[in-house]
């Protein structure tokens, strides 16, 4: 069947490239160039929903009639947040900071009709609770796994996994970055169901 709209991610994420594939629909992927630092303030799950909103409507004079896909993820523990670390030193650092913890991290996902102007937007909520790991642990899955673009260095779809305890959410691809629940509610209240 002939998909009716087009489909553009406002990403550079690989992770969010290769779980939207997952549906099965044809996309593109545009770079949003949004700055993603949080306002004074700002509480994660509203972070997240600013920046996936930013995301869509960022790219959105380029593609006057497409659905526009925006997502952003913020994770937190005990009252910090914590992003991408960045490199081995980093990372390193904050899985030692979140071994034995819970960390929240709150994605979010919204849905712009660059036609019309209206946006449809979900933040999925997920719980994890890290083991608590040696330290000689955390540099072996560090450098084995080198999750220095993903928050918290939590690479749950890889090796990553192994740090986990339990994952607490309605949307297990929330935690990569992109919740497909909901986003195939979002798209299908755009009009665009996956399983028509």
């Amino acid at each position: 069947m002939e998909q009716r709209r087009e489909i553009v991610l406002a990403s550079t994420s690989r992770y969010r490239r290769e779980l939207l594939a997952r549906l099965g629909l044809e996309f593109v992927c545009a770079a949003p160039g949004v700055p993603e630092s949080a306002e004074p303030g700002e509480r994660p799950a509203a972070l997240a929903l600013r920046l996936s909103v930013l995301k869509a409507r960022a790219v959105a004079p380029l593609f006057g009639s497409a659905l526009i896909i925006g997502s952003d993820q913020a994770a937190s523990c005990e009252g910090r947040q914590i992003g991408k670390p960045g490199n081995r030193e980093n990372a390193i650092a904050q899985l030692e900071f979140l071994k034995g913890k819970t960390v929240d991290f709150d994605t979010a996902v919204s849905v712009l009709d660059a036609a019309s102007g209206e946006l449809r937007s979900r933040v999925v909520p997920c719980r994890v609770e890290f083991r608590d790991l040696s330290r000689r642990q955390i540099e072996t899955y560090v450098d084995r796994e080198r999750p220095f673009d993903c928050s918290a260095s939590a690479k749950a779809e890889g090796l990553g996994i192994a740090l986990l305890a339990r994952i607490r959410t309605d949307d297990p691809t929330s935690l990569i970055g992109l919740p497909l629940i909901a986003l195939t509610e979002l798209l299908a209240e755009a009009g665009l169901p996956v399983i028509a």
